[in-house]
């Protein structure tokens, strides 16, 4: 496999600092295996933070981070301060979501549910290296909304598995990414039916759910949660025009 020359001068400039003479050949023989890009330089731009990928979370994706600004403009409208406003990022990974959230709204308090204590060990080295308030966080291992037992929050913001299990997928993504983040039962929507069956006991009165979905099961998905009883359930496109997200508002 060629290595796309686009992404050599990506590695030069985002892991060498642009020297040109530094010794890539066990990068370039990552790359030439498929392996994406930004597991080789270990990091990757997120809404201004450096998110680094150690321990090989799902890679955010630009569709995360678009509806992850739009999720901060909404929060500096409907919670300015200075009462604290609870933000939990469930199935956290990287913790992309809810460190954007930190770093911008300054009275949040962004709480990290993931199943995996290697990710959540680089959700603390990613707050650290950003240089983010660890007194506003709060992260734990666990099984979905299992961490957080008996607690509630404003806002539960999630990019959770939602592939369907026949799906084929690009080599590098089947590959290299984690599959336990990506597939979610034959229709995708394994989890995300958990989600949205737990997440009204985990709500603050006028509390909303933002969620990822796929473009094929996000109308399932918007439907699951008006029969859990949401007061109203948007369906928002993402940058690309796609419907992507879906909202719900409980009441």
């Amino acid at each position: 496999m060629t290595v796309d020359p686009k992404d050599l001068t990506l590695l030069i400039r985002d892991k060498y600092a642009g020297d040109t003479n530094a010794d890539m050949r066990e990068d370039i023989e990552r790359l030439a295996s498929g392996e994406p890009l930004a597991y080789v330089i270990g990091w990757l731009p997120f809404l201004g933070l450096s998110v680094r990928l150690d321990s090989h979370p799902l890679i955010p994706r630009p569709e995360t981070e678009w509806w992850t600004e739009v999720l901060i403009e909404h929060l500096r409208t409907k919670y300015p301060g200075p009462e604290k406003c609870f933000v939990l990022d469930l199935c956290a990974g990287s913790g992309a979501i809810g460190l954007s959230v930190l770093s911008q709204i300054d009275n949040a308090h962004v709480s990290f549910a993931e199943l995996s204590p290697l990710h959540c060990a680089l959700i603390a080295m990613n707050t650290d290296e950003n240089d983010l308030d660890v007194n506003r966080i709060t992260v734990r291992s666990g099984d979905l909304f299992v961490p957080y037992e008996g607690e509630k929050f404003h806002i539960i913001a999630t990019n959770p598995p939602y592939v369907p299990s026949d799906r084929e997928l690009e080599t590098s993504v089947v590959q290299f990414e984690p599959k336990d983040a990506l597939y979610a039962g034959p229709d995708g929507l394994d989890i995300i039916r958990r989600i949205v069956e737990d997440a009204p006991a985990h709500l603050l009165p006028g509390g909303e759910l933002w969620m990822e979905c796929d473009i094929e099961n996000i109308e399932q998905a918007q439907q699951s949660m008006r029969v859990r009883g949401f007061q109203s359930v948007e369906i928002r496109n993402d940058l690309y025009g796609r419907p992507r997200i879906v909202v719900g508002y409980f009441s």
